[in-house]
């Protein structure tokens, strides 16, 4: 079985490829692949819907970033323990036209010389479409092996059987299309479907906790071998989590819940020195947490290769 390490490496350069989006790791014997699947452009007010206009203008100022929307990253992950490769979320896939730079999962997958028969284990941090659409693309399905394992938290999957969106404050054609994702991959993948209530071990040194906060059985994914560690938080936190962890974030189902979680994670990140990577942290997305104050400070890896 080749390194993920290696496969990443292109055997022809072609133009998509010159965009990084790839990045690879260890965590002790665990083999780590990030992987970019493009960007959402968003409005800017849906990273913090409890705030002045004021205050989201004057962040958005100091970050040097436009002042009414900006492009969201949109990370997955890929882990090799012993014999089995997880695939960590999915992606967009073509579930929203509207998002035209994101959904690259499968080429990039497939570029990085990652059959999509040799993911043994599939973990859905939540529901959301830019977590399982990468599964609904046509002909996708066909590709897995007939005894993946898809793992997602039990209380992810009741929720979406009827989801409440009465906290959220996303733009409007946002929670139809959620619906929709969440439904078709349940229909599409129930038999690979195989739930837990608070805590699995996926396989050796890679566990799926459950958080909940962005979603009722929101989970992240845990690494931990030869002393090195790193926790893929999904959607636990954004770019303007660390300057302002209290700040709520338009996607999330119990925003009160959210801010919770985050102050929670962040400051064991903070206390452990552990890699922290997240669905929606600029690519590629590897980094550690320090206190800064009141809040937190997002120190990026130096870049290796």
């Amino acid at each position: 079985m080749p390194s993920l390490n290696n496969a990443y490496i292109p055997g022809k350069a072609t133009p998509n490829e010159l965009v990084p989006s790839r990045y690879a790791l260890n965590i002790g014997a665990i083999e780590v692949l990030v992987i970019s699947d493009g960007v959402l452009p968003l409005p800017a007010v849906t990273m913090s819907t409890n705030v002045e206009p004021a205050d989201r203008s004057a962040w958005l100022e100091e970050m040097f970033l436009p002042p009414e929307g900006f492009d969201w990253p949109l990370n997955v992950m890929v882990a090799r323990s012993g014999e089995q490769t997880i695939l960590i979320d999915a992606g967009l896939g073509g579930e929203f036209p509207g998002f035209p730079r994101a959904g690259q999962v499968p080429q990039r997958l497939q570029a990085a010389g990652i059959d999509l028969s040799s993911v043994t284990d599939l973990v859905i941090t939540h529901m959301h479409m830019d977590h399982v659409g990468g599964l609904l693309v046509d002909g996708i399905r066909e590709q897995f092996r007939p005894d993946l394992r898809i793992h997602v938290s039990a209380s992810e999957v009741a929720f979406w059987a009827a989801p409440d969106f009465t906290h959220t404050d996303m733009p409007e054609a946002v929670p139809p299309v959620l619906r929709s994702a969440a439904t078709r991959f349940l229909n599409d993948y129930r038999e690979q479907i195989r739930t837990f209530e608070k805590e699995h071990e996926v396989a050796p040194g890679v566990t799926v906790c459950l958080t909940g906060g962005h979603t009722p059985g929101h989970s992240v994914v845990r690494l931990a071998s030869g002393g090195d560690k790193l926790t893929f938080a999904g959607d636990v936190v954004f770019p303007v989590g660390f300057d302002h962890p209290d700040w709520q974030n338009g996607f999330e189902h119990d925003p009160e819940e959210a801010v919770r979680v985050r102050v929670g994670l962040l400051r064991e990140m903070a206390e452990t020195g552990a890699l922290l990577v997240a669905t929606h942290m600029p690519f590629p997305s590897v980094g550690r947490v320090a206190i800064d104050g009141d809040a937190f400070r997002w120190v990026p890896v130096f870049w290796d290769y």
